[in-house]
Formats: C-alpha cells, sequence, structure tokens
C-alpha cells in the first residue's frame, strides 16, 4: 500500500516541483534529484526489482548525466537541469528514455520560443513587481528547461513499469 502510493506520488509530485523552482527562481535544487535518486532504489527493493533491471535504470541515468553534463559545460542547460534529467533517466529506465528525450527536446524548444515571445512583450504592470517575472523577462536570463524536461516526464511516466503494474 505504502509503495503504491509512492509510485502514484512521489515521482509526479517532485517533478512538479522541480519544474515550479525552475520556473520561479531558475535553479532546481539537488535535493530534488537526490530524494528521486534515493526514492528510486527504496522503491525498487521494496517491490523487488531485479539487480539486472536496477542496473539498467542506474545505466540509463549515467548516460544522461553525461550528456547532458556536456551541454551544461557548452552552456545549454543548466547543472539542475542536467541532474534532474538523469534522476528521472534513473525512474524512467532505457525503455522510456527515448520518448521523454524526443518530448523533452520539443517541449523545450517549444518553451524558448514562447519565453522569447514573451521577452518582447511589455509586462503589465500586475506583473512588473513580481521578481521571476521580471528574472524571466530578462533578455540575459535562461530559460527554465526543467520545466520541459518534467513535462516531459509526467507525460511519459503512465506507460512506465512503475505505473502499469498499478492497473490504473
Amino acid at each position: 500500500m505504502v509503495a503504491d502510493a509512492i509510485r502514484l506520488l512521489l515521482f509526479p509530485a517532485l517533478m512538479a516541483f522541480a519544474a515550479s523552482s525552475d520556473l520561479i527562481t531558475m535553479t532546481i535544487s539537488n535535493r530534488i534529484s537526490l530524494v528521486l535518486i534515493a526514492s528510486f532504489f527504496v522503491l525498487a527493493l521494496m517491490w523487488n526489482m531485479p539487480l539486472a533491471e536496477i542496473g539498467m535504470h542506474a545505466g540509463a541515468a549515467a548516460t544522461v548525466l553525461v550528456v547532458a553534463f556536456i551541454f551544461f559545460a557548452r552552456g545549454w542547460i543548466g547543472g539542475g537541469d542536467a541532474k534532474l534529467a538523469a534522476a528521472a533517466a534513473l525512474w524512467l529506465g532505457f525503455d522510456q528514455l527515448l520518448n521523454s528525450l524526443l518530448f523533452a527536446s520539443l517541449l523545450g524548444g517549444l518553451l524558448t520560443l514562447a519565453i522569447m515571445r514573451f521577452r518582447l512583450m511589455t509586462l503589465p504592470p500586475a506583473l512588473a513587481n513580481q521578481e521571476w517575472v521580471n528574472r524571466l523577462h530578462r533578455m540575459d536570463s535562461g530559460i527554465p528547461y526543467g520545466i520541459a524536461l518534467a513535462v516531459a516526464a509526467l507525460m511519459i511516466y503512465p506507460d512506465t513499469p512503475w505505473m502499469k503494474s498499478l492497473g490504473l
């Protein structure tokens, strides 16, 4: 029962929190990625996931981490985005990784275009006093790519064994 609640709620809640945090602060706390990683291993053990399968999930996360940190080193994404992508890959595994990365790329492109358009607009007075809106509106500010990563992972999550085993 507890494991079912964790499978149903924890990953989606943490991904939603990461997206909202990235939108408002342009940062994703290391704690979110660490809780995702730790909870994956706890849940995998509770669910009696075979060790080989755990290894494959860890391999997916390691692969994403290496590629994401290359992107980070080039300034294409933030460090929090790289760690969040790897933590999400741990939960999704290789089976769902390609779909998740494809969706994240498409959503990230749409998000970038939307924010670029937003930055060309004059802020309404009601929003002009909001620090997070001003940060997002600045031309020299980055794109909160964690939003695209989180939405993509949440789109894929229902197709994972974590959710399918619940019969939803």
